[in-house]
């Protein structure tokens, strides 16, 4: 057993699992630029580590987990690995209208053996799929994601997104056109960003 994050045991096929999504990323990215070449080489724990701390806060056996934007994986594939050990009862969906990206997100499910639903479509455009928890990582600013999450979230759903250095100003901004409860963490990766744990969402 392996400590992917504290907290978050998982067994040596999970790791292989996501040491082979990794191999595949670091030869598609220069491809189809699936992530910055600045972070490439550290994609463990930019990319892989921040997406894993997600899994953290959900707290359900079962539901719908929606991905939003899944570009690369993140936080998408990831999820969809810690669940395929950690939480099989949960149907996970990667939402992506690059259909180059969604090539290589179905790929990486074929070779780790993984389920998941990847939607080669616009989110604004997707028919409604009220989801348990949606997620976000580096898709859009917060009163935009609120939008999508209000036509894809469950009403007593759970929107988590990861957000840097100006998540505070981005909150006050959303506040303005949305009501919703919001609780912060602290990224486990980066002391500057937050994943934002939001509910009960509604027009102001």
């Amino acid at each position: 057993m392996s400590d992917l994050l504290p907290g978050l045991d998982v067994s040596r096929e999970t790791m292989q699992r996501l040491e082979v999504f990794q191999q595949l990323l670091m030869k598609w990215s220069p491809k189809i630029n699936l992530v910055s070449n600045s972070t490439i080489q550290n994609s463990w724990d930019r990319h892989i580590l921040d997406s894993a701390q997600l899994f953290m806060l959900f707290d359900q056996a079962d539901g719908h987990w929606l991905d939003l934007g899944a570009g690369g994986g993140f936080p998408g594939l990831v999820i969809a690995i810690l669940r395929a050990e950690l939480a099989p009862q949960l149907k996970v969906t990667l939402v992506e209208s690059d259909q180059r990206k969604c090539v290589f997100l179905r790929q990486v499910l074929r070779e780790t053996g993984v389920v998941a639903n990847v939607l080669a479509e616009r989110i604004e455009a997707l028919e409604p799929q009220n989801a348990t928890v949606l997620s976000a990582r580096a898709l859009a600013d917060l009163e935009t994601l609120l939008g999508f999450a209000e036509r894809h979230m469950a009403e007593d759903g759970t929107a988590l997104f990861l957000k840097g250095v100006n998540w505070r100003k981005e909150l006050t901004a959303a506040r303005e056109s949305w009501n919703f409860s919001c609780c912060h963490r602290r990224s486990v990766t980066d002391p500057n960003a937050v994943v934002l744990s939001i509910g009960a969402l509604a027009h102001v």
